[in-house]
C-alpha cells in the first residue's frame, strides 16, 4: 500500500462553494478559506490515524469492565464524531460567519473529546500508547491551524437570532 493511497475524506473541491458572485475573484487571497483547506488535509491526517489505531485495538478481556459492544458503539461514535468535523469544515466556506462560528465550536468540541477518549483504551489495555500519543499530536497540529483559521473570521451583518454569536 502507497501512503498516497491513504485517505479518508473525499479531495477537497476548490468550486463547491462557488457561486457567481465569486467571478473573477479567484486570484484574490482568501486567508480564511486556505486555512480552512489546509484545516482539512490536516484532518484527514487524524482520521487516518484514528482508524489505524482502531483496526489495531486488542479485543478486550473477559473481565473486562465494558463489553466488546459497549466499546465498538465507542469507537463508531468516534468516528462519527470525526466524520463531523471534516463535514463541519467543508460546509464552513459557505462563507457565513455564524454558519463559521457554529461549525467551530462543533469542531472543537469533537477533536477534545476524540483527544481525550482515547485514555478509555489505554485504561482497558485495548489500545497501545504510541497510538494515542500520535493521535494527539495530529489534533494539536490540527488546532494550531484552527485558531488561526477561527482569528481570521470577518463579522458580516447578518444577524443571529439566537444571539450566540454576537
Amino acid at each position: 500500500m502507497k501512503i498516497e493511497d491513504l485517505n479518508e475524506l473525499p479531495e477537497w473541491d476548490e468550486n463547491e462553494f462557488r457561486d457567481d458572485e465569486d467571478e473573477g475573484e479567484e486570484w484574490k487571497p482568501n486567508p480564511t478559506k486556505d486555512l480552512c483547506k489546509a484545516m482539512y488535509e490536516q484532518w484527514n491526517q487524524v482520521m487516518i490515524v484514528l482508524k489505524a489505531a482502531f483496526e489495531s485495538m486488542k479485543e478486550p478481556a473477559a473481565d473486562n469492565l465494558f463489553p466488546k459492544d459497549y466499546i465498538e458503539d465507542h469507537k463508531a461514535r468516534l468516528l462519527g464524531d470525526a466524520y463531523e468535523v471534516a463535514v463541519k469544515i467543508r460546509s464552513s466556506e459557505a462563507g457565513l460567519y455564524i454558519i463559521r462560528m457554529e461549525n467551530a465550536a462543533i469542531i472543537r468540541k469533537n477533536a477534545q473529546f476524540i483527544k481525550i477518549a482515547t485514555n478509555a483504551f489505554i485504561e482497558d489495555d485495548l489500545m497501545e500508547e504510541q497510538y494515542r500519543l500520535v493521535i494527539r499530536k495530529e489534533i494539536d497540529n490540527f488546532r494550531e491551524l484552527f485558531k488561526q483559521w477561527v482569528a481570521s473570521f470577518q463579522k458580516d451583518d447578518c444577524e443571529d437570532e439566537w444571539g450566540l454569536f454576537l
